[in-house]
């Protein structure tokens, strides 16, 4: 135990040492410079399998470099694949959100549980919350301490519950949510490396995702009951510990009926979406009448905000939150205020991407890197392993999902696509990586949050007690949800709609 503590202890002096993921890429566009310049000059190139073409290093210190970076400024950054994706979701999204639905759907999902089943539920919500992304940690959280001192059970469990479920199952559920809007993005937008017609819907993982949120709630149920269900019994609540208010975890007549609008309204939505697709000639369908490339799912992100709007506002017509029309644009502004230090980080990651795809390095390097595996012979499962395990370790430094992707996209997707390896797959191995240690790297903010909340009921703890109770957790559900993805591919269940696994 002390060699781990001491272990993240250098993890988080590294970790403070780096700059703000804005200033990294930053930093990574000044060096991807001087590389440029430095393999154009030595003649570095690599012949394209996939199109036949040579690909040479180009120089962005060069003139034509120069005027590139000046002049497709705003062009990459507009173009960004991710950036329209996310901003249409969130104006759905933060609808739902601003007018109290996603806070009553998780209130909804801990209370009126029987002890028996208060963990399992708990950790679904979990899987569920993650359509408000960050938002969940700070609702979900103290939610789920209530929910167990409700059952009689120690709010610390609850709360260790709660925090794995968000962060260390954080690319799993059972909805669409923005994550896979961004992860989407990013992923076309590194396909497009080797086919520039490729593109990958937010959809795309989604089966892999429902299954995965199910399980990984599964697994945190036997950890938490089998494991730290004694653990907790030596960590006592601190006598003079605040009493919580049990009623804020139940909801009101109000909100149960504006639970009820919301789900008719979503009922209504989702009929009427697919009497619109049925005719075979329905312009939502792609060529021949195909729903694999269609304009329902490529253009998912529209529909996705127009179901989370119209859940949203029915829910705060009749919960009260939702007084006049105007509230609806001020909602939805709101939530764009919040998207803005995402938006400033895409600004940065979109040059550096621009510049990574101009030089031809993240090419090259795709090219070189397939090959070298193919001639050793290295097999699918071994590599993608490799690539689990790498990225892994580097979540525990990096713990930013999209700046994470944005960097290693690039190399890894194209690497795996000349291999025969759909970016669809290579995106739900990361979504494994992304996830599992959050839970235990003191560089997330949400680990110091929720030591903060754990510290209410237990003035005592410390990062060693909040790690002493999510490692278990993050070491069986990085396990286990890479032989759930190795189910897959020895299957060959699709990941999505039409997005085969292999």
């Amino acid at each position: 135990m002390n060699l781990l503590l001491r272990a993240l202890d250098v993890v988080e002096r590294v970790g403070n040492k780096l700059p703000h993921p804005f200033w990294l890429f930053v930093l990574l566009s000044g060096v991807l410079a001087l590389a440029s310049w430095g393999l154009s000059a030595a003649g570095v190139s690599a012949l394209n399998p996939a199109t036949g073409k040579a690909v040479e290093a180009k120089n962005l210190l060069s003139g034509e470099g120069v005027r590139m970076m000046v002049t497709d400024a705003v062009k990459s950054y507009t173009s960004f694949p991710p950036l329209g994706t996310i901003l249409v979701v969130m104006l759905g999204v933060a609808v739902a959100e601003r007018s109290g639905l996603l806070a009553a759907v998780l209130r909804s999902g801990v209370s009126k549980v029987s002890p028996r089943w208060v963990t399992f539920a708990l950790a679904f919500t979990g899987m569920v919350s993650h359509v408000a992304s960050d938002a969940a940690y700070v609702v979900l959280i103290p939610l789920g301490a209530l929910a167990f001192r409700a059952v009689g059970r120690s709010p610390i469990l609850g709360i260790v519950v709660a925090f794995v479920s968000i962060s260390a199952g954080y690319d799993a559920s059972p909805l669409i949510t923005p994550t896979d809007a961004i992860l989407s993005g990013l992923t076309t937008a590194a396909a497009h490396t080797i086919d520039p017609s490729y593109v990958v819907t937010p959809l795309s993982n989604y089966f892999f995702s429902l299954a995965s949120s199910v399980v990984l709630a599964a697994v945190i149920t036997l950890v938490t009951e089998k494991v730290l269900a004694r653990r907790a019994e030596a960590m006592p609540v601190d006598d003079d510990a605040d009493e919580d208010d049990l009623g804020s975890l139940q909801l009101s007549r109000q909100e149960r009926r504006g639970l009820l609008a919301a789900l008719i309204a979503l009922i209504v939505f989702v009929a009427a979406l697919v009497l619109a697709v049925l005719p075979s000639s329905s312009p939502l369908r792609g060529k021949g009448g195909s729903l694999v490339e269609s304009p329902l799912l490529t253009s998912i992100s529209i529909f996705l905000a127009l179901g989370f709007l119209a859940a949203g506002w029915a829910y705060g017509k009749v919960a009260g939150t939702v007084t006049s029309s105007r509230d609806i644009p001020g909602f939805m502004a709101h939530g764009f205020r919040e998207m803005a230090p995402i938006l400033v980080l895409f600004f940065a990651i979109s040059q550096f991407l621009a510049y990574f795809k101009w030089t031809g390095i993240g090419e090259i390097t795709a090219i070189n890197g397939a090959e070298l595996l193919e001639s050793a012979g290295v097999s699918g499962p071994v590599i993608m392993l490799g690539i689990l395990v790498v990225v892994t370790l580097v979540n525990l430094i990096v713990t930013s999902g999209s700046a994470q992707w944005a960097l290693i996209g690039p190399v890894f997707v194209p690497m795996l696509m000349l291999l025969d390896i759909p970016p669809e797959t290579t995106q739900a191995l990361y979504r494994i990586a992304d996830s599992c240690t959050n839970a235990i790297t003191p560089m997330s903010p949400y680990f110091v949050m929720a030591l903060g909340f754990l510290q209410r009921y237990r003035r005592s703890a410390g990062i060693g007690t909040l790690f002493s109770m999510t490692v278990p957790l993050s070491f069986a559900l990085l396990v286990v949800w890479t032989l759930l993805f190795f189910v897959f591919w020895v299957f060959g269940i699709p990941l999505g709609p039409g997005a085969p696994v292999r």
